[in-house]
């Protein structure tokens, strides 16, 4: 069939890079794409938010179906008008979106899956809020309910420094709408994993766990991001926790949202703390992790096309996947000062250097863009370098020996991807 992968991300070039290797996709666009995905795919010139553009196309190139990459898109209804029109969409509704989409709903779902999770008080009020935090004698975390490209978190260790993000959130205006409520939860102390998982409504398949690195420093220091870095396989998630973690978690979520709504069909994904007590759910998403599918495909062996349309036609207890028993390494280059202020528009090289080290690396294009007859770095996050080692730490080395390769001007990463799986 034809497919249409939305998107432009980092996530969807490694999805398309995959999606291109099955039997069953005889033509994939992209709408809009980057440098990386039309080294694949057919890149056409329409925004990934652009619902009634992305129809059109996929009505007129007689798509089989459409792949959302993004959560924006999935949450303002995309999925829903694509399947209106009889065509495959792998991606949940918007009423399934939410579950990302709007964190004070997500959370209130999850109290009624008896799901566990860091207790929480929501709020929209700025004064309330200010008041709650500053009677707590623990630390918080606080979270823009909407939309936030990943940066919408602030942990506090110490109640006080909760007010000034709330009033950057609430009043300040930071994320926009996005920040209209806030949920305010209690700090978890632990290491993190991120649980992606195939779901047709009825049959939940989870794929290997991965860990995210999400604050710009090493160490995991400074700010939040988007993501710096992955890696999978997550040793401290074993098959007994997972069982727990289908049995407590992905299962009583499932449900409930077939009872609220009907089928959630796409990906879900469950960020997760290991805290003494157990694993908790930290949020839940409605799409690939970015860059988490990056050493999820370097590592999948099975037909990635397959399984969404697997997904698709509710039919995901036929599938069974296979993974390269190698870990997988992502190191995010970003453009310095990033999650903050950055300069675009810088030369980059070393790419091919980079994946002329061996058939176990791959660099993924996020921000960049053709000007000029070259590449150049157009976004905070800019490539994700991909690599495969026969255990983390043979992954890591090989992932910075890549990463060396590569330069443009006040270029950054984090040195420390994957250290806290090597003993």
């Amino acid at each position: 069939m034809n497919i249409l992968l939305v998107g432009g991300g980092g996530r969807e070039h490694a999805l398309a890079w995959k999606m291109v290797q099955s039997k069953l996709c005889d033509k994939l666009y992209a709408a809009p794409g980057n440098p990386g995905v039309a080294q694949v795919a057919e890149c056409v010139d329409i925004q990934d938010g652009d619902i009634a553009g992305i129809v059109k196309f996929a009505k007129e190139n007689q798509i089989g179906m459409v792949v959302v990459g993004p959560e924006e898109p999935l949450a303002k209804g995309m999925a829903d008008a694509v399947r209106a029109e009889k065509i495959l969409c792998f991606g949940p509704s918007a009423d399934g979106a939410r579950i990302e989409a709007d964190k004070a709903y997500s959370k209130n779902l999850m109290r009624s899956a008896a799901v566990p999770t860091a207790e929480a008080r929501i709020f929209t009020d700025l004064q309330s809020a200010k008041n709650y935090v500053l009677s707590r004698d623990h630390g918080v975390a606080i979270k823009a309910s909407g939309l936030a490209k990943g940066k919408g978190v602030f942990v506090c260790p110490e109640p006080y420094q909760a007010v000034k993000p709330l009033e950057d959130i609430m009043e300040g205006k930071i994320f926009g709408d996005a920040g209209k409520t806030v949920v305010v939860e209690e700090m978890l102390t632990g290491q993190e994993a991120s649980i992606l998982t195939l779901c047709d409504g009825k049959t939940i398949y989870a794929m290997e766990p991965l860990q995210d690195h999400k604050p710009i420093g090493d160490g995991d220091t400074g700010p939040n991001t988007g993501g710096m870095g992955a890696y999978s396989p997550v040793p401290i998630v074993t098959d007994d926790v997972m069982m727990r973690i289908e049995r407590e978690i992905l299962v009583p979520i499932v449900d409930c949202m077939r009872r609220e709504f009907g089928r959630y069909e796409g990906i879900l994904y469950a960020g997760l703390m290991f805290t003494a007590g157990g694993p908790k759910v930290i949020e839940f998403n409605c799409r690939f992790g970015d860059p988490e599918c990056q050493p999820l495909m370097m590592r999948l062996k099975s037909d990635l096309v397959e399984a969404m349309i697997a997904v698709c036609e509710h039919r995901l207890d036929e599938i069974t996947l296979e993974w390269d028993p190698r870990a997988a390494v992502c190191v995010v280059m970003s453009s310095g000062g990033y999650p903050d202020t950055y300069a675009k528009g810088y030369e980059i090289t070393g790419i091919a250097e980079a994946e002329a080290l061996g058939n176990d690396i791959k660099v993924f294009h996020a921000g960049t863009a053709m000007q000029g007859g070259k590449l150049v770095n157009t976004g905070g996050r800019v490539l994700g370098v991909t690599a495969l080692g026969e255990n983390i730490a043979a992954a890591q080395k090989r992932a910075y020996e890549a990463v060396a390769k590569i330069h443009w001007k006040d270029c950054y990463y984090r040195k420390d991807i994957g250290s806290k799986a090597i003993r």
